[in-house]
Formats: C-alpha cells, structure tokens, sequence
C-alpha cells in the first residue's frame, strides 16, 4: 500500500504515488457515499471512468452502484498453457494459426452469422424474468463467441520457461452493455424521486438492495458475467481445436479465468459485503488471476496473496495514459509497426485507429507490479509472440 487519503467520510487507500485529478475526484466521491463501507482502494492501474474510475473497489452492505461495475460488465481474461516450446512453433506455423483464428472469430463489431449454441449460454436462469436479457438473448447467440473492438485481444504468448501460451480478453459483448444503461437509468430516475443527497454530476446512481430494481440488476449482472465467460470459453475452445489440428502431440492444462467488471458478495471485515471491482481483480489468498500489458508488453499470470486492504483485490491491467482518441492522435503509426515488428511479434497494426492500444498509451506494466507487490505475487512472466487486436 502506498498512501492513505482521509476524506469527509472514509479512507482512500491507494497502491499507486500519481493519479490524475479526475480520477481522485471519481475516488472521493465514492469514500464520501453514505453506504460506503470502511474504506475505498485505487489499484495501480486506476484512471478515470464513468462515475467510478476503472481500477477502483469499494464495498457496500446495503446497495448497488451499475456504474462501478461498468459498461462491459463480466470483461476478463483467460487463458491456458500448452506442454509447447516456442522453439517448436516456427514462425510459418504461427501465422498460420492466427489465420485459422480470425477465420472462426468474428472481431470488433462482427458477430456470428448464425446462432450459436443455445449450451453455451448461461443456464439456470429465468430469462422471462429478466428484461433486458430476454430482449438481448437472440442476439446474444451470434455475439457468444466473438472478440469485439476496443481493448479486446487474442494473445499467443512464451513464458519464462519458454512454454507456449494463448490468452484471451473479452466481455460480454452489447448484452452487457445493455443491462448496465438500462439499470443506470433506472437508478437516475429512482434517485432523483427519492431526491437523493448524492450529486448527480458524480454519476454514481445507486440502487437499495431493498428494492426490486436492486435485485434484478443484481440478477442480470450475474447473468452478463456468466455469458462473458461462456464468450471467452468458446472463443478458447475454438483456438485450442486450431492448435490441435496443426500441432501433434499438443496438450493443454485447465484454463485460467478472471473477470474484473462485477460485484459480489463477499466476507471481509467479518461483514457480509457486496465489492464492486471496475477494473479490478479478485486477488485471494491462493487464487490464480492474469494481468495483461499493453500492447506489444509482458502479461503476467499470479496468484493472489488475500490482502485485506485491498478487499483482496489487484489490477486488471496496465492501466491507461492517454485516451483511445488522444493516442490515435498523436502516436505513430509507422513507429508501432516498427516497434512490434523488432519484437519479433506477428500483429495486424495496418490504420491509425489500431494505435489506440499501442504501449506508449498506457503505464509501464513492470512498474505497475511493482507496486501491487502485497497484492499478489508472480507465477508466470509472459511475452507476445503473436496477437489479434480486437
């Protein structure tokens, strides 16, 4: 932990020296929320977001903010290790097989033309109690499956013991997006009824859990989280059948995966609370997660060390200094290009609009471990050999 900020209210405790004014704003007004529960954390990746900044966790016992879970609510990685050198991979093979990907994953804002299938998605639902499920789950049957646009990435990669690999970042798709506008809305409209204390401007609109609203927020949630992990398992599978295919004698340990836009409830504090992550990571003692880089940097597979001041919570990734407009502005393209290319990486860098990942838009992610280091500890260092820019 690096520094404490005491506000009107509560703690803010921040693993990270610099953090943009905006951000801290976002911060204090979650630490000055009267439901706010014993004190609020930064990760080191934090910058700002809507209402609360990504890389924050904050805790409640008695309601839900949708903005501090997000927009792409379930967002996350997985990711599985081979028994392959890279040695073995030739560079011939590797472009290969991230043809063979893009050839069965639709990217950006592609979806499938075709409905997927139905097993894939979340079950033990009632989907006829949901409203803005049962209005997406149609649609949702192309999207399963599919990588979308943004920060969202394919990633083969070697460890330090020079092992292949494969990682995946998706979420969950338009389906999560529309839960999380939905009930947004829902929450303005109550609070503004209730004429609520809370600033408007702060855009933290809250649902009491004593509320219907509350608990079918809560429900689709759940639901959106589930279905942006049945997403990245299918996109895996998929992946894992291409390497079969291409490579004898491949095989492939259980698949590691960690989601980092949700709440839940959990036990800290020997208090029943429900921790809001956004852009953040569960980091239990014992629990294995993934961090990515940026583009082009090392990702890291960890374990969490159950630090209780951060809600046993890490990173989800580098975290952001520039946005995706500010990049694609004032970066090179040429110069991506060549950086990646002198990596030795296989990418599909071609448009201005491909820089908004580049690795000069975000923090250095060694230093970021750095200073999450009493949050978790490192398993695996991993570095790119190839990626699909999402």
């Amino acid at each position: 932990m690096q520094q404490v900020i005491q506000t009107e209210k509560l703690p803010i405790k921040m693993w990270l020296y610099d953090v943009e004014e905006s951000a801290l704003q976002q911060i204090k007004n979650i630490a000055n929320l009267p439901f706010a529960f014993r004190h609020v954390c930064l990760m080191p990746d934090a910058h700002s977001g809507y209402g609360m900044p990504i890389g924050g966790v904050f805790a409640t016992k008695e309601a839900i903010i949708p903005n501090a879970v997000g927009v792409d609510i379930g967002c996350g990685m997985c990711a599985i290790r081979t028994n392959i050198p890279y040695t073995e991979l030739s560079h011939h093979t590797l472009k290969s097989i991230m043809s063979d990907i893009r050839g069965v994953i639709p990217l950006g804002f592609e979806h499938h033309k075709e409905r997927q299938d139905e097993r894939r998605m979340p079950q033990d639902y009632n989907i006829d109690e949901m409203k803005v499920v049962k209005q997406e789950y149609l649609s949702a049957l192309k999207q399963i499956g599919t990588l979308g646009g943004g920060n969202h990435f394919i990633e083969i990669q070697k460890d330090n013991e020079n092992i292949v690999w494969i990682m995946v970042h998706s979420g969950s798709r338009n389906i999560g997006l529309k839960v999380a506008e939905h009930y947004n809305k829902v929450a303005k409209k109550l609070n503004s009824l209730w004429q609520s204390s809370i600033n408007p401007k702060a855009d933290l609109a809250f649902l009491p859990f004593e509320t219907r609203e509350a608990r079918e927020y809560y429900a689709e949630m759940k639901y959106c989280v589930e279905f942006a992990f049945g997403n990245r398992s299918l996109m895996m599978d998929r992946i894992v059948e291409i390497f079969r295919t291409t490579i004898k004698d491949i095989t492939f340990e259980a698949m590691i995966n960690i989601a980092h836009n949700y709440a839940a409830w959990e036990k800290h504090f020997d208090e029943k609370v429900l921790v809001h992550r956004k852009g953040a990571t569960s980091a239990k003692a014992g629990e294995t997660g993934i961090i990515p880089g940026s583009q082009g940097t090392s990702s890291f597979i960890i374990e969490g060390l159950g630090n209780p001041e951060s809600f046993m919570s890490c990173s989800h990734g580098a975290g952001r200094i520039m946005s995706r407009n500010q990049a694609i502005k004032t970066l090179d393209l040429e110069e991506e290009k060549t950086r990646l290319d002198k990596l030795g990486i296989i990418h599909s860098i071609r448009h201005k609009r491909d820089l908004d990942e580049a690795a000069s838009a975000y923090k250095d992610i060694s230093q970021v471990m750095n200073l999450q280091s009493d949050l978790v500890k490192i398993l695996y260092k991993l570095s790119p050999l190839a990626e699909i820019k999402g």
